[in-house]
């Protein structure tokens, strides 16, 4: 499989495809949010990625461009974001958040929902991060 660099078009293509294989096994979200995020400093765009995630309609979408009327909005630098979709590395994401790199605007108790909770091993998130993480390049 070839390897694309986070968030570039290919693999914005490929998380798609992803998603759309494993669409009919993933759990309904255990909380409804509507959250826009602004990604920073992407080394091979041009400017900043505006996505959203929207799990108010009882399925996680997660597409490119703001939504209207979001929850919250996250900014987030390239290497936190990355951290945070592909690597899964929550103690790089909390440093992050403690040095200011990741700015929330807007209902903060839904972003503290969604992260409530122990963490269920499910074995289908886990094949999914594998796969995010086999189409992405090292940069």
């Amino acid at each position: 499989m070839t390897a694309y660099p986070f968030l570039s078009d290919e693999w914005i293509e490929e998380a798609r495809a992803l998603r759309a294989r494993y669409d009919q096994d993933v759990p309904p979200p255990s909380v409804p949010v509507r959250l826009n995020v602004l990604v920073t400093d992407i080394p091979h765009r041009d400017g900043d990625l505006q996505g959203h995630i929207d799990s108010s309609k009882g399925q996680t979408i997660i597409e490119k461009g703001h939504l209207d009327d979001p929850d919250l909005t996250i900014t987030i630098d390239y290497g936190t974001a990355k951290a945070a979709f592909v690597t899964r590395d929550q103690q790089a994401v909390m440093q992050s958040f403690l040095a200011g790199k990741i700015m929330v605007d807007g209902d903060a108790s839904k972003l503290l929902a969604l992260q409530a909770g122990p963490p269920e091993v499910d074995p289908v998130a886990i094949e999914i991060y594998d796969a995010l993480q086999a189409f992405t390049s090292d940069d």
